[in-house]
């Protein structure tokens, strides 16, 4: 049968042979698959983080010198696993972080950064409004209680920034 189809295919117009070989290599050729132009985007990390208040401050923390983004503030929290809600995780966290067991109010807000080198993160802020338990350092460089006003003058991460310069100006508690 190939000798019949190799012969008719000389005997047509060029455009002609296209159509023919199309049709008679479709069937047989592997499915070739669908290339992407657009490289895949950042990882995308799901987030939540407590904002702990007490007559007026906020209580914020600062990663130890041997992680990634050493030394910045950042408020208390963590990565949601499977199967949690974010209040679960976030109640999680504050455990596992601060030794408390904390009360889990509202969402404040909820924010979606992409870092500069990769990497991105959908992050919600819960306030907290009390919490049991005496603070306990487990995780971070060191932890403070501090005026909303003061936020601005310390260096947070970068996805947390917008936050706080709202925080900083009474627009969000």
């Amino acid at each position: 049968m190939r000798s019949s189809i190799e012969s008719l295919k000389h005997a047509l117009p060029t455009s002609h042979q296209l159509v023919l070989q199309s049709i008679y290599t479709g069937e047989v050729e592997e499915p070739q698959p669908l290339l992407n132009p657009r490289p895949p985007g950042p990882a995308l990390r799901f987030v939540v983080a407590g904002l702990l208040l007490r007559d007026g401050l906020v209580l914020i923390c600062q990663r130890r010198p041997d992680q990634p983004m050493a030394l910045q503030w950042e408020f208390p929290g963590g990565k949601i696993e499977q199967g949690e809600s974010p209040e679960q995780a976030l109640f999680r966290e504050l455990q596992e972080e601060l030794g408390i067991s904390a009360t889990i109010g509202p969402r404040v807000t909820h924010i979606r950064h992409n870092y500069r080198h990769g990497g991105a993160v959908d992050l919600q802020f819960f306030s907290i409004p009390s919490f049991k338990g005496e603070l306990e350092n487990k995780i971070f460089h060191q932890f403070k209680w501090v005026k909303l006003e003061e936020l601005p003058d310390y260096e947070f991460l970068a996805a947390d920034r917008g936050l706080i310069r709202d925080l900083a100006a009474g627009k969000l508690l």
